[in-house]
């Protein structure tokens, strides 16, 4: 078939929602595609400035990042095109696409969830009602039977931490010291868990990302309080902010991309779930907890629950008795990451779907 002679080229759509989550999916995927796949990928993104805070450059070979206005330019569909989450595809580009002899295929790539029912809506499709086309829904997952998770090839190999550290601009860390990522939303409980790290046993160097969380920690403790010290940081570029995840002992992270990134690095992590009217966020929050946590002995299960649960609810969280499992929690995330490490990727679970197709 043509797919496999030529190099293929694919359109990924992507509307900023969440200024980070969605569009750190996006630029993995195109990457990845493009890297690892020989693809030729346009990636069309209605808010620029995003992905200039996680790729100053927004340039990787095989990419090309083109801006999504209300007036649309009249282009050639790819062979594949993606729409990210559910957004909404120019009318004259779907027109184009229904024009072409050969119809591309056309996804939905979804948000990530844990769910039951994610396995049995995979690959779903869905005829347009006027046009001949058909989509696709392709849902990540955590299971087989699902679209996988972003993975690049080699991910983590050669990470030197004392390396980044110096990078970073930090000395290397004390035998004793935590060192903790945090990056969220505007959380309340904030104030209650600096103040558990200023009054603990250990010094915590908190590492935080300019923004409203960081605002808050810093009126909260100024540089630092007792034994808990403030580093506050210019946003990183993607790269760089997985090796900070790698290099810190827990890690605090939001919306989808850094949560799914949290889980590479194999750390004690605690995830802020982007939140959603109606509290619709909660049961794919739980759905998570239920199958991560049935891994982990019952009594550090029972403080991940508490302490996930409190945080997404802003409410004052019980950092020590979480901290106190840290031994079984670590060992659970390095079987986590390689029970997810044995399955297939997301860039080629959709590869291997969209092969034959064009």
């Amino acid at each position: 078939m043509a797919g496999r002679t030529r190099r293929l080229k694919a359109d990924i759509f992507c509307a900023v929602v969440d200024n980070y989550g969605d569009i750190g999916v996006c630029w993995r995927l195109t990457r990845q595609l493009a890297a690892e796949h020989g693809w030729s990928v346009r990636l069309w993104l209605d808010d620029l400035p995003s992905l200039e805070r996680i790729a100053p450059a927004m340039i990787a070979p095989g990419v090309e990042v083109r801006r999504w206005d209300k007036s649309f330019p009249a282009v050639e569909p790819a062979d594949v095109v993606i729409e990210a989450f559910a957004c909404e595809l120019p009318a004259s580009y779907v027109a184009a696409m229904a024009a072409q002899a050969v119809k591309p295929v056309w996804l939905n790539l979804e948000y990530l969830s844990a769910e039951d029912w994610v396995a049995g809506c995979h690959l779903g499709q869905s005829r347009h009602p006027t046009l001949p086309l058909t989509k696709y829904f392709f849902f990540p997952g955590f299971t087989p039977d699902t679209g996988g998770l972003l993975r690049e090839n080699g991910l983590g190999q050669g990470f030197d931490a004392a390396a980044f550290w110096q990078s970073f601009g930090l000395p290397q860390p004390q035998a004793d010291e935590l060192r903790i990522s945090m990056f969220g939303y505007d959380n309340p409980a904030l104030e209650s868990l600096l103040g558990s790290w200023a009054a603990g046993a250990r010094p915590v160097t908190c590492l935080v990302p300019q923004g409203a969380l960081a605002d808050r920690a810093r009126q909260a403790v100024g540089a630092g309080h007792g034994r808990l010290r403030l580093h506050e940081f210019a946003f990183l570029p993607q790269d760089d902010y997985d090796r900070l995840l790698w290099a810190c002992d827990c890690n605090f992270v939001r919306g989808e991309d850094s949560f799914v990134r949290a889980q590479w690095a194999a750390r004690p992590f605690i995830w802020h779930i982007y939140p959603q009217q109606d509290d619709a966020h909660w049961p794919k929050l739980n759905a998570f907890l239920d199958r991560y946590c049935a891994g982990l002995p019952a009594e550090a299960a029972a403080e991940v629950r508490n302490l996930w649960q409190a945080w997404n609810r802003g409410a004052p969280v019980e950092w020590s008795a979480f901290w106190q499992n840290r031994v079984a929690i670590e060992a659970h995330g390095r079987n986590w990451k390689a029970a997810l490490m044995g399955q297939k990727n997301l860039a080629e679970n959709l590869v291997s779907f969209c092969k034959n197709r064009v």
